[in-house]
């Protein structure tokens, strides 16, 4: 089935007002060292990191939406797309993986925690430790999704993800194409990062595209199901993630270089 052939699954009369437009440029499309002399199109972004780092390149997806994948897609067909089931997701979550991966017929590689780690964090503090402080909940964070984050980086030279600068102020600077420093290197695609919410629904409407229903609910942020909620219209995309902590700490550590526990 081809990418554009799938039946229509954002309704016209959901009306999606949160969010914001284009993000304001966060420095340039790409970092230091990358050889990159195209435009910021994301998918000219695209075409030229799958061009130039498959098979050894993949994209990392929380299923908010399917622009990403449907955009890869179009330019080859044997993506590959990961995701990390950090076992405490919204169904919502699941049912709009189940439907991507019957709508658009791509695969996608769960990675999941080591057994180890989570039986011994939920037996030694209990199933809420990280509301407890900023240590206990990194701590979380890394045992549900920065060791397996490694883990499925392993033997690629790229990864694409679906940051934004309009995500929140940690992100403000992020650039298209950058040096990932915190895994070994290698080259980390955002091809997003200048798009705000009101683009991604726009694409979203106009292909037809399944997305995550918990932003009928409003929800402009989807995480682990115990730390996230719905926030309300004219709010930071964010506030709703790890709500009890301060804005300059609502990382879950995959993005940021520095993340200890």
């Amino acid at each position: 089935m081809a990418v554009h052939d799938i039946e229509n699954e954002a309704p016209d009369d959901v009306e999606f007002t949160f969010g914001s437009g284009d993000a304001s440029d966060g420095g340039g499309v790409a970092g230091p060292g990358i050889d990159y002399t195209g435009s910021d199109d994301a998918e000219a972004v695209l075409e030229w990191a799958l061009t130039k780092y498959s098979p050894n390149i993949a994209l990392a997806t929380s299923f908010k939406d399917a622009v990403l994948i449907h955009m890869m897609l179009k330019i080859r067909p044997d993506v590959r797309v990961f995701a990390l089931d950090t076992g405490r997701m919204n169904e919502e979550t699941y049912q709009c993986a189940e439907d991507i991966q019957r709508r658009l017929k791509v695969d996608i590689e769960w990675v999941f925690p080591e057994r180890e780690l989570v039986e011994g964090l939920e037996r030694g503090k209990g199933m809420y430790s990280f509301r407890e402080s900023l240590e206990n909940r990194k701590e979380c964070c890394y045992v549900r999704k920065v060791e397996p984050l490694k883990r499925a980086l392993t033997g690629l030279d790229a990864w694409i993800t679906g940051v934004r600068r309009d995500q929140g102020v940690t992100r403000k600077t992020v650039r298209k194409i950058e040096i990932d420093a915190a895994h070994g290197g290698i080259v980390k695609i955002n091809p997003l990062a200048d798009w705000g919410q009101d683009r991604i629904w726009a694409y979203v409407k106009e292909h037809s595209l399944p997305y995550n229903k918990l932003f009928d609910q409003g929800y402009q942020s989807i995480g682990c199901a115990p730390c996230t909620r719905p926030v309300k219209t004219g709010e930071d995309p964010r506030s709703g993630r790890w709500w009890w902590e301060s804005a300059e700490h609502k990382e879950c550590g995959i993005h940021i270089p520095d993340f200890s526990i």
